[in-house]
C-alpha cells in the first residue's frame, strides 16, 4: 500500500512537472540584460509615465504664471431697453405721471487692467510653480530609481530561480541515479526496503520543489513583463550574471558626500522647506498695498453722461491709477502668518530629520552589502565541504558502514549550501542595487 502511494504520488508530480516544463517553453524568448530592462522600463512603465505627466503638467503652470503679468483686456457690450420713470407727485399710494425716457441703450467698451504692483504676489506665485515643478521633477526621478531598483530586483529573482531550476533538474537526475542503485542493492538483499521507500520520498520532495520553482519563475517572468510593456506570456531569461567586487565600492564617507548630492529624499525635503518660505513670504505680500493701470473706452448711446440728454452716440476714454490697501489685512492674517512660521520651523526639522533617515539608510545599506559579499565567501568554502562529505557518505553506506538517513542529509545539505551560494549572490547585486538606489545613483 505504502509502495503505490509513493508510485501515485511519483506519477502526479511528473506529469504537472512536464505540463509546467510545456507552459515555460511554449511562449516566445527574450534573452534579456539589466540594462535593457532598464531602457524598456523608462519607456513602458506606467508609474513613470504619471510621474512624466506630473511635470508636463508643473512646466505649463509656469507658462501659465508668467503669462499673468500680461494687463487684463476685456471687450463689453450691451443693449438694453428702460421703462419710462414714474413720478409719484402725490404720494406713493396715487397714480404716478410718467415721465419720459429715451427707452434704447446701446453700449460697446473695452477695459484693461495692468498690475503695477501687489506687494511681489506673481513673483512669488511664478517661483512657488517653479520649485512644484522642481520637486516634481525629482519626484519623477526617484519614481525612475524605484522603478529601476523594482525591476532589478525581479530580474535578479528571476535569474536566481533559472540557477535553483538547473541546479534541482540536476539533483533530480543524480537522485534518481541513485535510486536505481538502491534498489539494485535491495534486489541483492544489500539495502532495506525501507531505504528505497525514503530515497523516493526524498526524490519526490526534489520534484514538488521543482515545480514550485517553476511557478516562480512564471509569477516573477510576468511581473517583470508588466513593468517593462511586454505580453504576459514572453518568456524572458536574463543575461548576465555580475560579481560584486568590494574594489569598486566607495568608502562609507564617500557614499554620505554622493548622498548629500544625489538623494532623492533629500532634495524632495529641500523643495518642500523652500515651499514653505514662500508661502510665508506671500502671506506677508497680503500687508501690502496694490497699485494697478486701469482705463476703459467706450461708445454708447444714447448720451446720458451729461445733462441735457441727447439720442447720440457718443464716445469716452478713462485711465487711471488704482491704489488699495486691505486694511482687514491686519487682523485677517495675524495667525495665518504665526501658522506659516511654525510651518517653516516643521519643514526645517523635517530636513534636518530627512539627512538623518538617509545616513542612516546609507549605513544599513553598506554594510548589509559588504555583509552579502562576506556570504558569498563562506558559502562557497560551505559547498565544497558539503560536496567532499556528500562523496564520504555516499561511500559509508554503498560499503554499509552508515544509515540511509546519513546520505539523504548529506544530499540535502549539499543542494542546500548550493542554493545558499546563489542566494547570496543574487543578494549581493540586490543589496548592491539598493545601495545606488539610496545614494540617488542607480
Amino acid at each position: 500500500m505504502y509502495n503505490r502511494l509513493v508510485f501515485s504520488a511519483l506519477m502526479i508530480l511528473s506529469l504537472t512537472t512536464i505540463f509546467s516544463q510545456q507552459t515555460l517553453q511554449k511562449n516566445d524568448t527574450l534573452i534579456i540584460s539589466l540594462s535593457d530592462v532598464w531602457l524598456k522600463a523608462d519607456e513602458h512603465s506606467r508609474e513613470i509615465e504619471i510621474a512624466k505627466k506630473e511635470v508636463e503638467i508643473r512646466n505649463e503652470e509656469i507658462l501659465d504664471t508668467r503669462l499673468e503679468v500680461l494687463p487684463e483686456l476685456a471687450i463689453n457690450g450691451s443693449a438694453e431697453k428702460a421703462t419710462n420713470i414714474p413720478i409719484y407727485n402725490n404720494g406713493l399710494f396715487h397714480t404716478p405721471t410718467q415721465h419720459e425716457i429715451i427707452h434704447t441703450i446701446y453700449k460697446v467698451s473695452g477695459d484693461f487692467f495692468l498690475n503695477i504692483y501687489n506687494g511681489n504676489r506673481l513673483n512669488l506665485k511664478i517661483k512657488e510653480t517653479k520649485v512644484l515643478c522642481q520637486l516634481s521633477s525629482i519626484q519623477r526621478d526617484q519614481t525612475i530609481a524605484n522603478v529601476r531598483y523594482e525591476s532589478a530586483k525581479l530580474y535578479l529573482e528571476l535569474q536566481k530561480s533559472y540557477v535553483f531550476l538547473h541546479l534541482v533538474e540536476k539533483d533530480i537526475i543524480d537522485q534518481e541515479k541513485q535510486v536505481e542503485e538502491i534498489r539494485a542493492f535491495n534486489k541483492n538483499g544489500v539495502s532495506l526496503k525501507n531505504d528505497v521507500f525514503r530515497i523516493e520520498l526524498d526524490l519526490s520532495r526534489r520534484k514538488l520543489l521543482l515545480l514550485q520553482i517553476q511557478n516562480d519563475i512564471l509569477i516573477a517572468n510576468q511581473k517583470l513583463n508588466i513593468i517593462i510593456g511586454e505580453p504576459d506570456d514572453l518568456k524572458l531569461i536574463p543575461q548576465e550574471f555580475f560579481n560584486p567586487n568590494i574594489n569598486h565600492l566607495p568608502s562609507y564617507e564617500e557614499c554620505l558626500q554622493i548622498a548629500e548630492h544625489h538623494s532623492f529624499q533629500y532634495h524632495i525635503s529641500e523643495q518642500k522647506t523652500e515651499l514653505s518660505k514662500i508661502n510665508l513670504s506671500q502671506i506677508k505680500a497680503n500687508y501690502r498695498p496694490q497699485i494697478a493701470l486701469t482705463g476703459e473706452f467706450y461708445y454708447s448711446n444714447p448720451q446720458i453722461f451729461l445733462f441735457p440728454y441727447n439720442p447720440y452716440w457718443y464716445s469716452l476714454g478713462l485711465v487711471g491709477i488704482k491704489v488699495s490697501y486691505p486694511l482687514s489685512s491686519v487682523y485677517h492674517n495675524l495667525h495665518k502668518k504665526r501658522a506659516a512660521i511654525f510651518e517653516v520651523e516643521k519643514e526645517e526639522e523635517a530636513h534636518h530629520q530627512t539627512a538623518d533617515s538617509v545616513r542612516q539608510q546609507v549605513n544599513e545599506a553598506y554594510l548589509r552589502y559588504k555583509e552579502s559579499l562576506i556570504k558569498i565567501e563562506v558559502a562557497t568554502v560551505n559547498v565544497k565541504q558539503a560536496v567532499e562529505n556528500a562523496r564520504i557518505i555516499k561511500n559509508a553506506y554503498f560499503n554499509q558502514t552508515v544509515l540511509v538517513t546519513d546520505l539523504l542529509d548529506a544530499d540535502v545539505q549539499v543542494l542546500q549550501t548550493e542554493f545558499e551560494l546563489e542566494s547570496a549572490k543574487i543578494e549581493a547585486q540586490i543589496n548592491y542595487y539598493l545601495l545606488q538606489n539610496v545614494l540617488g545613483i542607480i
